[in-house]
């Protein structure tokens, strides 16, 4: 079994509905035995800022699936919303994505893992340090508790909702 970590996000449409909705598929799904979520975040948009705030959050999964048939997978979840990718970085209805995956370095042209962004973006270290502190970065070797206390204060502000 593999421990894979996945951000979630949503920012427009009922976000937690849509959410909740993609976490109910992944937890459902027979490669997927265990499953720990963090609390939701509302948070600004990051890159396009035109748009509304964020839902987003980190879920920790156990699974059968490799790597590749993981994103496979989370990109049928994401279809299966009306995910529609019009523009980058724009707003979206579901977006989830593979942080961390055991202790893997992939760099594939439609894989990165770890994410390669992730230690630059409290919307994804804050939630994955809630449910896994400990967890270490596979490029950097930092926890992800180190890599949020390397973080901005300005940065980091988004309100818990549930």
């Amino acid at each position: 079994m593999a421990i894979a970590y996945i951000s979630f996000g949503s920012n427009i449409g009922d976000r937690v509905e849509y959410i909740d909705t993609a976490l109910g598929i992944i937890r459902a799904h027979p490669f997927v035995q265990q499953m720990q979520v963090s609390s939701y975040y509302e948070t600004e948009p990051v890159g396009n800022v035109d748009q509304p705030k964020f839902i987003n959050g980190v879920v920790k999964i156990s699974t059968t699936y490799s790597c590749e048939d993981l994103l496979a997978f989370l990109l049928r979840v994401e279809c299966m919303l009306g995910r529609e990718k019009t523009v980058h970085w724009g707003p979206r209805n579901i977006d989830l994505d593979i942080l961390l995956y055991d202790d893997a370095c992939i760099s594939q042209p439609n894989l990165q893992v770890p994410h390669p962004e992730m230690h630059n973006r409290a919307f994804v270290l804050i939630p994955l340090n809630e449910i896994a502190p400990e967890v270490k970065h596979p490029i950097s070797g930092k926890t992800i508790r180190e890599l949020v206390e390397n973080i901005s204060e300005e940065t980091t502000r988004g309100v818990v909702i549930q």
